[in-house]
């Protein structure tokens, strides 16, 4: 079962407990007692080193492994009283209370935090106050993310009111959620009831959101590998190019491609394959003077199109 984010947070919160009171663990028994495999707990102990006791780059967890054994060379370190600077205490309490009003958090996580609320703000002294004045106001984003990620540890399905950029539409379809993911933004990916696919779904895009009563049951799917982007084009995929000027050389440094070819004026060509090359008009909107698609002529055709379409709308 695919893990959420903050699964995996009380899990690695677990681990440096089990792990103080363990030197010297095996990996295999540290495995077996939080149900998880071995790839899973040395991926875990790859992000631990990267947390620690100071917010300022201070002391972080010293936590190694060799593949048999793992080792925590500064257990004492870490175990000093944490003493938070007045402003640090001020951000912990703004962000504290202002997660506790998340949409779809699940009540027993909602009550925890508003203890260990109520604890930092008796330890703060002063800088409680200050931070009462403050509040934060999630974007819908947030409130979608709650909604997902309980739908992951419920296994529930969700309905969708979502919005594609290609086809400038909304549409509405129920999915099985299989997992959060951050490549840039925050995605979900599940199995869509209406294209009877894997669909990936980035958050800021989704409209509406509603729980259902419904199970999810997503067909066993294979995860896809990110670490090398959130699009990786297909040798199949139809290529396109697209020639940039100065001002929109940056493209070669966001867009996965075969070739960039370097021209005359300090701009480039650049060569590149997606499997929607439809996708692209609104790339070549946003470049505007700073580039033009230039093949396949089709897609060249509908770009141009429509900008003009775009400053028909603007002159009227």
């Amino acid at each position: 079962m695919a893990t959420n984010a903050i699964d995996q947070t009380r899990r690695m919160l677990s681990l440096v407990t089990y792990l103080r009171e363990r030197p010297g663990a095996r990996v295999g028994d540290v495995a077996r007692a939080f149900g998880i495999t071995e790839d899973e707990l040395i991926a875990d102990l790859d992000v631990l080193p990267m947390c620690g006791t100071s917010f300022r780059g201070g002391d972080l967890l010293d936590i190694d492994t060799d593949g048999d054994r793992i080792w925590w060379h500064n257990p004492d370190d870490v175990a000093e009283p944490l003493r938070l600077a007045a402003d640090e205490a001020t951000a912990l309490l703004v962000a504290a209370r202002a997660v506790a009003t998340l949409p779809g958090l699940r009540e027993g996580d909602r009550q925890a935090l508003l203890r260990a609320t109520a604890k930092l703000e008796a330890a703060a002294g002063e800088a409680a106050g200050a931070s009462a004045r403050l509040s934060v106001t999630f974007e819908s984003e947030g409130g979608v993310f709650a909604d997902v990620d309980r739908a992951i540890a419920e296994r529930r399905r969700l309905w969708l009111r979502y919005y594609s950029p290609a086809r400038d539409e909304l549409t509405e379809r129920e999915v099985d959620p299989i997992r959060l993911f951050a490549v840039g933004h925050t995605y979900m990916e599940a199995w869509c009831r209406l294209s009877e696919a894997r669909r990936t779904f980035r958050l800021d895009r989704v409209a509406e959101i509603r729980l259902l009563d419904a199970p999810a049951d997503p067909p066993p799917v294979e995860l896809r590998d990110l670490s090398e982007g959130l699009v990786q084009p297909a040798a199949e995929d139809p290529e396109v190019s697209i020639e940039v000027g100065p001002g929109g050389r940056w493209v070669a440094e966001y867009y996965p491609h075969d070739s960039a070819e370097e021209l005359p004026d300090g701009g480039l060509r650049i060569t590149l394959r997606t499997p929607d090359p439809a996708s692209l008009r609104r790339l070549a909107l946003r470049l505007g003077r700073d580039g033009r698609i230039v093949a396949p002529r089709e897609l060249a055709e509908s770009a141009r199109q429509a900008a003009e379409q775009a400053l028909a709308a603007y002159g009227e």
